[in-house]
């Protein structure tokens, strides 16, 4: 007899469920969560039929292995990494069918740093505070997965996608990210923020879902001291006293007490979930919309 579940063979480093998270909720200590890069989120369940807010699981550097206990139709994509059903190769960033009891194996990540594995019907968990998402952070959600872990899966709603292959932007070899200066830009000397918007750092191995953290040039103070705790939002470029930013991402904190020197623009965020430690990242200032 078959059901509607997903076994979780080889969990890999860190696989955790994701949907398009719980925003609105910062006022209580929450953060917005989901998934890291959003549109590959989304155009994995496009992939299979689902909606784009359907809970998927994103992988982190070496894949994971899954068994269905039915019948499913699944999609990978995000970071390019090898796919198979059974032993043999299957198709990445393009659906594929898994019969009940195979076993699907999503391989370690030849670039980049996150894949993202849809299947029909979407992963069912209970949701909290209207998300199924995990939240490092606050430890809300469901815990990264382990293996022998059973997923529910939800009823098909939509035939998948009818491609070949669907195209997908490369990770970045050099990560360029927008930023607005400010709103604590006057913390640092006028040298600090010329070194910020025209030196290149590198993506830390230190990072993860809550910021992605930078290895180079120390950002020098103007003031002594530290603020009172103040709201942090997504994309956030806080700088601890080590001097090197920090970018907020999706489980940051809700508050902080370091200075913001400025807040990368949205749009350049997903690319940051894919800048493996070492790619460099240079920030680009612009002007407030």
């Amino acid at each position: 007899m078959t059901d509607r579940a997903l076994a979780v063979v080889r969990a890999g480093a860190l696989t955790t469920v994701q949907d398009q998270g719980r925003p609105g909720h910062a006022h209580l200590g929450v953060p917005r969560s989901g998934a890291l890069d959003a549109p590959t989120a989304a155009l994995v369940n496009r992939l299979v039929g689902n909606p784009p807010g359907a809970a998927v699981l994103e992988t982190t550097l070496d894949g994971c292995s899954l068994r269905p206990r039915s019948a499913v139709t699944v999609a990978v994509g995000g970071a390019p990494c090898s796919v198979s059903v059974d032993g043999r190769p299957a198709a990445w960033g393009a659906p594929v069918r898994v019969p009940a009891g195979a076993l699907l194996d999503v391989g370690a990540a030849v670039r980049g740093v996150r894949g993202y594995v849809a299947v029909s019907g979407g992963i069912a968990v209970e949701p909290v505070l209207g998300s199924r998402s995990t939240d490092l952070l606050s430890g809300l959600g469901p815990a990264p997965l382990t293996d022998g872990t059973v997923l529910p899966l939800g009823r098909p709603g939509g035939l998948h996608a009818r491609v070949d292959v669907a195209p997908q932007p490369r990770p970045p070899a050099e990560l360029v990210l927008r930023v607005v200066l400010g709103p604590r830009e006057d913390w640092f000397t006028p040298r600090a923020q010329a070194v910020f918007t025209s030196r290149t750092y590198r993506v830390s191995s230190a990072s993860n879902r809550i910021g992605l953290r930078t290895r180079g040039p120390v950002l020098e103070r103007a003031r002594s001291g530290e603020l009172l705790s103040e709201g942090m939002v997504l994309g956030a470029v806080q700088v601890p006293p080590d001097g090197r930013p920090v970018v907020f991402l999706a489980d940051h904190p809700t508050t902080g007490g370091y200075p913001v020197i400025g807040v990368v623009r949205a749009a350049d965020l997903p690319a940051a979930a894919q800048a493996a430690p070492g790619t460099p990242v240079r920030f680009i200032p612009v002007r407030r919309r």
